[in-house]
């Protein structure tokens, strides 16, 4: 009516299960970009104030669900879902007053990494359905049935995020972390494999973006959350961590990953992004990124994201910089080194 002005409409309502890890910055910053009314959820130990322009409720995944209880949201993206019994027990407690529901699982829910996996490929069986301990051999597993709890309680009202390495500012594990800072560092550096060898990663804020998509659609199903398969390889990373620290000084020596295996136990193999192309691991960066292409999901240049993640890590406290979580022992790198330089070339 003339003279009327036109009622706002009422923002959309989401629940994050979790909030303020990794994760959930940047989903919260995305989420209210595009106008969302935001909750969290958690145990208020990261953010013991708050975040601006959210809603608090304070419990824990483990059984202390009151705050949740009664209330009503459009959607829930559950952030924090490890542990089956946990995720069934919020999932079941939501799903009657929430609209939708996006679970956050990983590509290690497949069971078989020796050739690439799609989202139709099996994934892994968890023999204890109240295991609580995650371990590298349970984690896999205990995401497939978190998925699984998640889809039976919405009913049709759900899809599932298969990320593989999440990387990024905030990232703590330090394991795509390891390779701009260690370029950073100088010195004779070992890179595993060959220039060639791919990887897969998601940045964190493509990755959060995308959710946020999916979620304003109501999509359904499983999507792999990764790089598309060949998009990175190995070398670019290497090669964009020594262009973000031009002046470091950094030699890079390529190890064969015959040699390492020849060298190294078996669990010392596994450096993240990378991972051997043979045996076991040699499909587990050439998973497809089809369903999730087609539903929007974008990928940040590389060079992008190794250099933010530098400039994150540098403005950590210098202690915390002085003890990366992850990636090669600085002394293992040299023994490694000294080895390969001694190496009898008839034998490589």
């Amino acid at each position: 009516m003339p003279g009327v002005k036109a009622a706002r409409a009422t923002p959309p309502t989401l629940l994050i299960l979790g909030g303020t890890g990794f994760i959930g910055p940047p989903l919260t910053a995305e989420a209210l970009r595009r106008g969302w009314k935001v909750t969290h959820f958690n145990r208020g130990k990261k953010a013991p104030g708050g975040v601006s322009d959210v809603e608090t409720l304070i419990g824990d995944r483990k059984g202390q669900l009151d705050a949740l209880k009664g209330r009503r949201w459009d959607v829930v993206i559950d952030d924090t879902g490890y542990i089956p019994k946990y995720v069934r027990q919020s999932a079941e407690l939501l799903a009657p007053n929430v609209g939708y529901c996006l679970f956050i699982s990983s590509i290690s829910a497949y069971a078989d990494f020796s050739k690439p996996n799609d989202e139709r490929s099996a994934t892994g069986k968890l023999s204890n359905p109240d295991e609580e301990h995650v371990t590298e051999d349970t984690y896999g597993p205990m995401k497939a049935l978190c998925e699984r709890y998640s889809v039976e309680a919405f009913q049709g009202r759900a899809s599932i995020v298969r990320p593989g390495y999440i990387v990024g500012p905030l990232d703590s594990s330090d394991r795509f972390t390891y390779w701009p800072v260690r370029a950073s560092r100088g010195g004779q550096m070992l890179a595993p494999g060959t220039p060639k060898d791919p990887i897969q990663i998601i940045d964190v804020r493509d990755l959060a973006a995308w959710m946020m998509t999916l979620a304003q659609k109501r999509a359904r199903g499983v999507f792999n959350g990764v790089s598309p398969p060949g998009a990175f390889t190995m070398g670019q990373l290497i090669q964009a961590s020594l262009a973000a620290s031009p002046g470091a000084g950094t030699t890079v020596n390529w190890i064969p990953e015959e040699f390492l295996a020849a060298h190294w136990k078996a669990e010392e193999m596994d450096l993240p992004p990378w991972s051997p192309m043979h045996g076991d691991s040699a499909g587990a960066s050439l998973t497809s990124d089809k369903t999730a292409r087609a539903s929007g999901l974008r990928v940040r240049p590389l060079e992008e994201t190794v250099r933010d993640t530098l400039s994150w890590f540098k403005s950590l406290p210098p202690e915390r910089q002085a003890k990366l979580r992850a990636g090669l022992d600085p002394g293992k790198e040299a023994d490694t080194l000294e080895l390969w330089r001694h190496r009898d070339p008839a034998r490589t």
